[in-house]
């Protein structure tokens, strides 16, 4: 029996039943990457909890569309819509075009998915790809009245939105007044944002497109609104990103889409948390940057990232520490012997209460705002039952692994030649414990670890591995 799925929207606080605005579709929008650099283990645990909502919407029989944008232009590196154009600081920093650089950027983030078994979206569509639709769109946001032209740029103008300080939370009071990080140059407002921004006298940029206003690039928050449009319509079912988008970029986007069609872009809104390091945000300027190659160097799986994710719910922070993530990789190296060591599915296999209470159990955790680390809890409890079959076990942890996207299946142990005499030992030890003979079993044990293999027991067989 499936679980009314239930989710968090950051619109309206609270957690709601999730109904699709087209029964059995989905339509979901997840803010991509900026390509001016590698994405980071922070960036990347806002794409894991992504792609466990899509795989979760999938075990419940939808049909997703997924859409996915790369912002290869236009982000600004302040919040306030000032300073240099992200890519062009990129291609400086390297040397290379912000082509060369949006494409490299672009390929690296796509192997960091693969490596994360993150599925690709249905649609993938670039900022600079969309230009013309970008400028349809502010076309339609100023033919209604709601902006004005300074001497760097076309600006959306907040005052014409006395709601827009309460999109997705913040107080009005709060969204007009100016920060420390906001420039105010020729702004009307504070909260006032760029759709379309000129090029400073006298430089030099590479991206760059006639409009009617003149010739200049978009701002970012409208390349989301356009593309959205494009691809899933004035209003549908769920858009995506990090805590950090909550206060400008998604606020923005929900803002230009009221003006242009009187619509909030998505009936739900989520957001998944930051991972921080020794209680900082992990973000390149503040030189905690970690990467999944950097993982890897150091001799761990990138799965055991996505494990780790998993022992947290995706609206707390995670604190990495190396530690944690070797607690995930032995915890997930078990969860992969113990697999790879069961039968096969009986063709004929019948589903037992115990098989069917704790499928159940496991479908109620996620239904419960994706509540990843109980349904980690009821795997263990899983691969603890004596009630299970070795056959019914493989197959609870198959469909298991629809949500955790472990890859369990496509696992295999490392090859290695095991000398005959080494498997007698090991089977005689297998059978002196089954005849319950332990203090034959504990000296053969001693003679395999003396002969440099241990013996991991699972449910129905034994493996051996060498001694590292």
């Amino acid at each position: 029996m499936k679980q009314q799925l239930r989710l968090f929207d950051t619109w309206s606080r609270s957690v709601r039943d999730f109904q699709p605005i087209v029964p059995g579709k989905v339509g979901i929008y997840t803010c991509g990457p900026t390509v001016y650099d590698y994405a980071h283990l922070g960036n990347l645990r806002t794409y894991l909890f992504e792609d466990g909502l899509i795989r979760v919407l999938r075990m419940h029989g939808f049909d997703v569309n997924h859409v996915m944008n790369i912002t290869d232009v236009g982000h600004l590196v302040s919040d306030g819509n000032d300073g240099e154009d992200k890519m062009e600081v990129g291609s400086r920093r390297t040397g290379q075009s912000a082509w060369t650089i949006a494409a490299l950027y672009t390929d690296a983030f796509r192997a960091d998915m693969r490596a994360l078994n993150i599925r690709e979206p249905s649609t993938w569509c670039k900022a600079t790809d969309h230009i013309n639709e970008q400028i349809a769109f502010i076309q339609r946001i100023e033919e209604r009245g709601y902006t004005y032209v300074t001497s760097d740029g076309i600006y959306f103008d907040t005052s014409k939105q006395p709601e827009y300080g309460f999109y997705l939370g913040l107080n009005g009071i709060e969204a007009q007044q100016p920060g420390v990080r906001v420039d105010m140059g020729e702004k009307q407002s504070a909260g006032d944002y760029v759709l379309w921004k000129f090029p400073k006298p006298g430089e030099n940029r590479q991206m760059e497109w006639d409009s009617p206003w003149g010739r200049g690039f978009p701002g970012w928050h409208i390349e989301c609104s356009a593309m959205a449009h494009k691809y899933l319509g004035e209003y549908f079912d769920i858009h995506c990103g990090g805590e950090d988008h909550i206060g400008v970029h998604h606020r923005n986007e929900i803002s230009q889409t009221e003006a242009a069609y009187n619509s909030r872009l998505s009936n739900y809104w989520m957001h998944g948390y930051f991972l921080v390091v020794d209680d900082a945000k992990m973000s390149k300027s503040a030189g905690k940057t970690l990467r999944v190659q950097l993982l890897v160097d150091q001799g761990y799986d990138p799965l055991a990232y996505r494990y780790l994710c998993m022992t947290a719910h995706y609206r707390t922070q995670l604190n990495f520490s190396w530690e944690a993530l070797e607690a995930a990789q032995i915890a997930l190296e078990r969860l992969r012997r113990t697999f790879h060591a069961l039968p096969p599915v009986a063709a004929d296999n019948v589903a037992s209460a115990e098989f069917e209470r704790l499928q159940q159990s496991f479908l109620e955790r996620l239904a419960n705002d994706l509540n990843f680390p109980q349904a980690l809890v009821v795997l263990r409890e899983a691969v603890r039952s004596t009630t299970l079959s070795g056959s019914e076990l493989r197959a609870l942890l198959t469909y298991f692994d629809q949500a955790l996207g472990l890859g369990l299946t496509e696992w295999q142990p490392k090859a290695n030649a095991i000398p005959a005499h080494i498997t007698e030992l090991a089977q005689a030890r297998w059978n002196a414990k089954a005849a319950r003979d332990w203090t034959e079993a504990d000296r053969l044990r001693d003679q395999l670890e003396t002969a440099g293999w241990t013996m991991q027991e699972h449910r129905d067989t034994f493996e051996l591995t060498p001694v590292s």
